[in-house]
């Protein structure tokens, strides 16, 4: 076993793949993150509109209607009648997205928070902050259900008020204000208080995505597993190190697939793995064949990591 330090983090992928390989996906999740924003932006700033609205609720070209499928729910639970057929449209078309690739490829790919709670897990490393409040892998789901339970009882959509992700759109527009508190407010509990606090445990939205991608097509396997070697730079980077053992180390069926809903499909784990353990594929099939184990490699995959995350909080699955 070969545990790899932070300070080297990356270094192997690096020396392997190259530099932009190591991150290709972190760089297309950025460009997609940042450029889904600009989309929107480019109606108000520009008078162009690609995207008329903002990630609650929008359309594309003026004629497809999107809907943030909890903000449906919310819709539904406080009472709101007479929704337009564009509406419910909207939540079908996004809904079924998800359910296809992945629902918590939402939170990876397009919420702009995740480069709020990214940069505070940087931070942490650069300031070798290991500290972190334990929080249950439940709570989030817990915020899921106050989520709606707001909005039955106030018959309002009580949580858009509060929603950081609407903050942020509606603070490139009007200006951010009190919209700095919220953000400041994440990435500084990210920071102090609890790693991936946010987006791993508290975020209700995230919760919603994690049950409806729960049963998606395209998942992120170890079909490579064999030539593991427990550097364990995978588990420091992915969002939800939880979802990693039972497809690595005990993989039911034989089948070395990610299948938990919490697995946000970032890619970070393809990226940060030099002996390509990890790729994109089906639930069923691999897209690509895992490239022949190297002989050093042969003996380690029976190892099991003393570094490995043990049944704690942290790694449990809600």
């Amino acid at each position: 076993m070969t545990v790899t330090p932070l300070r080297n983090l990356g270094k192997d992928a690096i020396e392997e793949k190259g530099w932009f390989k190591a991150h290709k996906f972190l760089i297309l999740r950025r460009s997609t993150q940042i450029g889904t924003l600009a989309l929107f932006l480019l109606g108000p700033w520009a008078g162009l509109y690609i995207l008329k609205g903002n990630l609650a609720s929008s359309l594309v070209f003026d004629f497809i209607p999107l809907t943030e499928p909890l903000l449906f729910i919310q819709m539904l639970a406080a009472g709101f009648t007479g929704l337009s057929s564009a509406v419910i449209i909207g939540a079908a078309i996004v809904a079924v997205f998800y359910f296809l690739v992945g629902g918590r490829v939402y939170c990876s790919w397009v919420c702009p928070v995740n480069i709020v709670t990214d940069a505070a897990l940087w931070g942490r490393r650069k300031l070798d902050l290991k500290g972190s409040s334990k929080l249950k892998l439940s709570t989030r789901y817990w915020m899921l259900a106050l989520t709606v339970a707001l909005a039955a009882v106030t018959g309002t959509l009580a949580y858009e008020l509060i929603n950081p992700v609407s903050i942020i759109f509606r603070g490139l527009v009007f200006g951010m204000g009190l919209g700095w508190v919220v953000l400041i407010g994440i990435f500084a509990f990210d920071l102090l208080v609890a790693k991936r606090g946010w987006c791993g445990h508290l975020c209700p939205m995230g919760a919603f995505y994690s049950l409806l991608g729960a049963r998606s097509l395209i998942r992120v396997r170890a079909d490579g597993r064999d030539k593991c070697d427990d550097c364990m730079e995978c588990y420091e980077v992915c969002p939800e190190l939880q979802v990693i053992p039972p497809a690595v180390k005990s993989a039911p069926d034989g089948i070395p697939v990610i299948l938990s809903g919490a697995c946000t499909n970032c890619g970070r784990c393809i990226d940060i793995c030099p002996h390509d353990v990890y790729a994109f594929g089906l639930r069923n099939r691999a897209f690509t064949a895992p490239h022949p184990l190297d002989a050093h490699n042969t003996n380690t995959s029976a190892e099991t990591p003393q570094s490995e995350p043990t049944e704690t909080e942290e790694t449990k699955v809600a």
